[in-house]
């Protein structure tokens, strides 16, 4: 990575207009809070000072670093989150893209038995400029091949491995997600049902995954449930234009430590 972290967090600088919308697990839309959120370089010094207004209130946090559960990509996307789950406590982390003028981020939270429990989007765009907006996606977006490439970054600093993807989506005759993804050697075919806005990969009940169809052309892939002792990943797309998509991966391992994070961006063939 030709960046710093620091340089790769200094993407995000400007004002940033939008709006935090909660949905319940099963898609329902519950509110939305405007939002205004600034990153300013203080004084040519080596800090950066957020600045959140919503509700009428400020959460005002400073910068001089990055790192511990936050890791930044070199278009300053990122993620945040938990570097470790643990037992009987509240688990979460937040996926955010930037693109051009735009940003889409999400967050993914758990309750204390590991149940998904809540999941907010923010889409925001630069002060002055426009803020256009993709439709909420649907299954017919997706379904096609999709050819990209990944980067995975890791907590532990060390160089990121680069690699290309493959993802092809169709349907079979009884309605059933069948889902083919191939990245570095390895394959993997899952098949998933889709009941309005959710499609939920339930071939093993022991771990069911989801994902929510969200405006913005943005997707949530959550596990049902976090369990210690089993790996999982939480997962955010976003619907850039009808043909290029990015994910982005937070993955742990089966003693619940965060252990890499993946950025995915792909094209439809």
């Amino acid at each position: 990575m030709t960046k710093s972290q620091w340089e790769c967090f200094l993407q995000n600088l400007g004002v940033w207009e939008g709006s935090f919308t909660n949905f319940s697990p099963q898609g329902t839309f519950l509110n939305d809070t405007p939002s205004c959120l600034s990153l300013e370089h203080l004084n040519n010094s080596q800090k950066v000072r957020l600045t959140l207004s919503r509700s009428g209130q400020d959460i005002i946090r400073d910068f001089n670093t990055v790192g511990g559960g936050l890791l930044f990509f070199e278009n300053g996307s990122f993620s945040e989150g938990l570097i470790q789950l643990g037992p009987f406590s509240e688990f979460g982390g937040e996926l955010a893209f930037v693109h051009e003028n735009r940003r889409l981020r999400l967050v993914q939270l758990f309750d204390t038995t590991g149940q998904l429990k809540e999941l907010i989007l923010i889409r925001e765009h630069l002060a002055g400029t426009p803020a256009t907006e993709r439709p909420t996606l649907q299954i017919n977006d997706l379904l096609g091949e999709w050819q990209g490439q990944a980067v995975t970054i890791y907590p532990d600093w060390r160089s990121p491995d680069t690699y290309s993807t493959t993802l092809k989506l169709q349907l079979d005759d009884a309605g059933r997600l069948i889902q083919s993804s191939s990245f570095a050697d390895r394959t993997i075919t899952s098949t998933a049902s889709i009941k309005g806005p959710i499609v939920l990969f339930d071939q093993n009940p022991e771990k069911q995954v989801q994902v929510l169809f969200l405006p913005d052309g943005a997707s949530a892939t959550s596990p049902v449930k976090v369990q210690l002792r089993q790996p999982f990943f939480m997962e955010a797309g976003w619907l850039i234009q009808p043909n290029l998509r990015q994910r982005m991966i937070r993955s742990y391992n089966e003693k619940g430590e965060w252990v890499s994070l993946t950025l995915v961006t792909e094209k439809k063939l």
